[in-house]
């Protein structure tokens, strides 16, 4: 009878059509991979096994499958927008109203940060590791929170400063040294220190040459803090050779009491290293200067590079590598289980997940600020539409033409 076989048919191009009505309607979801609808045919069987002059029974569908070829990249301009170039899915863990569920894989980098300070994508929570102080272990994968609060500040004990000082300029006649009088001092410059308590102090430092000798030439360092001079001893002296290099490198130790005295830690010590220091006939000037201490700060933006790492930036100009983001790869990922929102879950098909950082391992790279669009060739899917609806129209008029076939039948007198 050719009812059998004109209905499996039916049933089997309804199931094409919804394959491609479902890569259609998601050809702008992020992330998404398309599928096909595979069919194998069917055979009556006896117990001597299918008779060489079976016709078969129709057809039936075998599996819809997935395609898991990267899709097109789209920059974007947002810092949590991320794709991942090649191979891994990104790692996140699903908020069940009962709590933390199970991990899930997913391709779809639209994230952002929760009020908890969370990186999610709708309620599942980025998975990844977290620094401790700037260094990342990479043992098992955890939830990435970004510090949201004030990070502390830190008072600051070491000044470095790479400083040239003018050969050309002749010795100050006028004394005593007055920071008010210009003209009892060659040049000066400036450097911010901070307290226990964040706040910013001016050091100004006035530099006066010495009579040159045979030698060389000796500088005097006086040490002011917010206009007040340094505690005992404010005075350092630079000795520079005939060739115009630092011949002292032992750091000068300044220390300072805050006024008006605000409660951070006092006095304040910290210690101001010339190392690298010249002499030459080049206008003074500062080409280096750093300053370990910072104020206190909050989060301002975060960076994201092609390993995973996020680089935050705080209001305190500090920058601080804050944790990594982790990829999954798996043996065989036409076997992970698609569990809708763009999310697959493992099966023992797809084999265990490895979990690598981006980059290595068999893992592809990260490109941030940019999204992975749907793999959908839009063109194909309304091809294949075509196709399928022929199909379906074609098993419709076997069925018909068995309809006739059989009022003939019913016809015979």
């Amino acid at each position: 009878m050719g009812f059998q076989q004109g209905l499996s048919g039916l049933n089997s191009a309804s199931s094409q059509l919804s394959t491609i009505g479902n890569n259609v309607a998601n050809a702008s979801t992020v992330g998404f991979k398309s599928s096909r609808t595979e069919f194998k045919d069917l055979f009556s069987t006896s117990f001597y096994g299918v008779a060489s002059t079976s016709s078969g029974i129709g057809s039936q569908v075998g599996a819809v499958s997935q395609s898991m070829t990267a899709g097109n990249i789209t920059p974007t301009g947002r810092s949590l927008d991320l794709a991942i170039n090649n191979n891994g899915f990104f790692v996140v863990r699903q908020n069940t109203s009962s709590g933390v569920g199970s991990l899930a894989y997913t391709r779809n980098g639209q994230f952002q940060v929760n009020s908890s300070g969370y990186v999610v994508n709708g309620a599942d929570r980025l998975q990844g590791w977290m620094a401790n102080n700037g260094v990342i272990s990479q043992g098992p994968v955890g939830d990435i929170q970004l510090q949201t609060n004030i990070i502390a500040p830190a008072q600051t004990t070491k000044v470095s400063m790479g400083v040239n000082l003018d050969s050309r300029l002749s010795t100050p006649t006028v004394t005593p040294f007055s920071p008010t009088n210009s003209a009892s001092y060659n040049w000066s410059n400036a450097a911010q220190v901070y307290d226990s308590l964040g706040n910013q102090h001016n050091v100004t430092l006035y530099y006066i040459k010495g009579a040159p000798t045979a030698t060389g030439t000796p500088w005097t360092v006086q040490a002011y803090v917010d206009g007040n001079p340094a505690t005992a001893p404010n005075t350092y002296t630079m000795n520079y050779d005939t060739s115009g290099n630092l011949t002292n490198t032992t750091p000068f130790s300044i220390t300072f009491s805050p006024t008006p005295v605000n409660g951070s830690s006092a006095p304040v010590t910290f210690t101001l290293d010339y190392k690298g220091s010249t002499q030459v006939a080049q206008t003074s000037g500062t080409p280096t200067q750093t300053v370990d201490g910072y104020a206190p700060g909050t989060l301002s933006s975060i960076n994201i590079d092609s390993t995973g790492k996020i680089l935050a930036s705080f209001s305190n100009g500090q920058n601080k590598t804050i944790g990594q983001i982790a990829l999954a790869t798996f043996t065989n990922q036409q076997g992970l289980q698609n569990m809708g929102g763009n999310r697959w879950a493992e099966t023992l098909s797809s084999g265990v997940a490895a979990f690598n950082a981006p980059g290595s391992g068999n893992a592809g790279t990260l490109q941030s600020q940019a999204l992975e669009d749907s793999n959908v060739d839009l063109t194909a899917e309304l091809v294949n539409m075509i196709t399928a609806q022929r199909f379906y129209q074609a098993n419709a008029q076997t069925i018909k033409t068995e309809d006739s076939l059989m009022q003939t039948i019913m016809n015979l007198k």
